[in-house]
């Protein structure tokens, strides 16, 4: 259980990490293209080049003489920026934080040999020593270097990526520690392996903590993870390739991880290896828009990949599927909130949802996002007609349409425009549709409200809404959580958790598919403008003079 350990909303949106050897003018020049393309993004992410000689929590000076200003711009925009910080500390008698850990005189902070000296071997650095996280004292030294006085150039919007933490060892026995080396209170290797990129994951969430004095949520992303991960952050699926082999193997990669515990997963969109040619990359960002962590990442040496380096239509396919990323996020928070507090699947297989259907088991790359939402991505070169499988007994809708379909097997007609997506019967989803550069941008922006009848004419659906970045929904109680119904002709919005309240946006328009007839709805005994389309079968209220966060009831005839 993650006992409602919610996490920082930006997070759940579009980043781009940028693996050059980056100056300064041209990561806030690839910022600045977000904007000129008017494609939102949250998160531009920096590898380990940004360091000065890989020793982290630095900066490159020549790269980066203002890392402080840097940040702020982005800031400035509602975006935000990660590091790269890994758990190998460069061997150098010269660099304050090895010494101070070398000659740390409470514990010992470094991993020892069998020999009980300082543990030594290569990674990015060169020679390198490891940080013992399995001793809490190693891990409180650890987060004590995360406040701003001792990361110099760090701002209240700066997060961290743990990489290489399994750990990552190029001259060890299969790439790792010697078994034999050891921990505190003598422990080896071999009997901590699974459990050392765990103990760095959590050490680092600490130590973002308490930069803020408890009052930010944290944000640290981690390559390795164990049993309780889940509380800690998320993860992702490591080192993948360009092809679409991989494209298909990342969706049952991800379902499996949600299916163990592990909300918060994802995959390196594009791949991180090789070079996608533009279907490929396209195709990956609109079945990774769908997933809970969405990051573009490349290695150094491919070519650079930003959607508009493609062509103008390429550019515009990306934009459309991010875009449609950010017009889910209301729905999408809400899901995190359940696997919050219940552990609640945010994606899964159809099959969860219909245990005995025995035909679903072998359904890998079609899957559930909450369960209102039904992602069935194009996976295969060249494809023209896509087959889709809707689950019984209830009816869905197209997403992008509002037709209504039968359960059941159906194939459906795709372009490259094409991103198969489909409203289960009876839910009842928020939205919010308006384009802006990024998700903090969209705070005070009006809600959609789409409500899919079932065959009996109800639906229902839940809306969860808090500050998105600090612990106040904790600590005290400032959150909105609304029950949505529509039965009996009659939409309501109430209360589903008590709290102090949270005041969000108005509502601009609700939508209701599957409605056989034009009808009329009035809000406290006064008329509210209707439209309907026969066509579609939908109707429509726009400006129903409405609070997500307050209790109303709209009554329809």
């Amino acid at each position: 259980m993650m006992a409602h350990q919610t996490f920082q909303l930006y997070s759940m949106w579009y980043s781009r990490v940028l693996d050059t050897a980056t100056l300064t003018i041209s990561s806030l020049k690839v910022d600045e293209n977000f904007d000129k393309h008017d494609i939102p993004v949250d998160v531009i992410w920096l590898d380990i080049e940004h360091t000065n000689g890989k020793r982290y929590f630095t900066w490159d000076s020549n790269k980066f003489p203002d890392s402080h200003g840097m940040i702020s711009a982005l800031s400035k925009k509602g975006r935000n920026m990660v590091t790269i910080i890994d758990p190998h500390i460069k061997v150098d008698s010269g660099w304050n934080l090895y010494k101070e850990a070398r000659d740390h005189g409470q514990c010992s902070i470094f991993v020892k040999n069998k020999d009980r000296n300082n543990y030594e071997g290569h990674c990015w650095p060169g020679t390198s020593s490891w940080v013992d996280y399995t001793s809490p004292c190693a891990r409180e030294w650890w987060a004590q270097q995360f406040p701003y006085d001792k990361y110099t150039g760090s701002t209240p919007n700066l997060f961290t990526w743990n990489d290489m933490n399994e750990p990552s060892v190029f001259n060890g026995p299969e790439v790792t520690m010697h078994k034999d080396a050891l921990h505190a209170e003598g422990w080896e290797h071999r009997d901590v392996h699974n459990m050392f990129g765990f103990y760095m994951h959590s050490a680092s969430r600490d130590g973002q903590v308490l930069r803020s004095g408890g009052q930010a949520r944290p944000f640290v992303l981690s390559r390795a993870f164990f049993v309780g991960s889940h509380k800690v952050g998320p993860i992702w699926t490591g080192d993948n390739h360009a092809s679409w082999e991989h494209l298909r193997m990342s969706l049952p990669m991800l379902l499996s991880l949600n299916i163990a515990g592990y909300p918060f997963v994802g995959a390196d969109t594009g791949g991180f290896f090789g070079n996608p040619e533009p279907e490929l990359l396209v195709r990956w960002y609109q079945s990774a828009i769908f997933t809970p962590f969405f990051r573009a990442h490349a290695h150094i040496d491919t070519r650079r990949r930003e959607p508009w380096l493609f062509g103008e239509e390429n550019t515009k396919l990306i934009r459309s599927a991010i875009v449609m990323r950010y017009q889910i996020l209301p729905y999408l928070y809400t899901q995190f909130y359940h696997a919050s507090v219940d552990n609640t699947l945010i994606i899964r297989p159809l099959w969860f949802d219909a245990p005995s259907d025995t035909s679903l088991y072998s359904n890998e790359h079609e899957f559930m996002l909450g369960d209102a939402l039904l992602s069935s991505p194009v996976l295969q070169q060249g494809e023209t007609s896509h087959s889709v499988t809707l689950p019984g007994p209830e009816v869905w809708y197209d997403y992008h349409t509002y037709s209504q379909m039968s359960p059941g097997a159906v194939t459906v007609p795709v372009t490259m425009a094409s991103m198969p997506l489909y409203i289960k019967g009876g839910s009842i989803i928020p939205l919010k549709k308006r384009i802006r550069r990024s998700s903090s941008i969209t705070e005070k922006d009006p809600y959609t409200l789409i409500v899919a009848l079932s065959s009996k004419g109800t639906a229902s659906g839940d809306a969860y809404i808090d500050d998105g970045s600090t612990f106040s929904y904790r600590d005290s109680g400032h959150f909105s959580h609304k029950t949505l119904t529509f039965s009996d002709y009659r939409l309501s919005c109430v209360s589903a958790t008590p709290s102090a309240g949270f005041e969000s946006p108005a509502v601009e328009r609700i939508v209701v598919l599957g409605v056989g007839r034009s009808m009329a709805a009035t809000l406290n005994g006064e008329s509210l403008s209707v439209s309907y389309d026969n066509t579609s079968k939908t109707l429509t209220i726009k400006k129903p003079k409405v609070i997500l966060s307050e209790d109303w009831t709209i009554q329809f005839s």
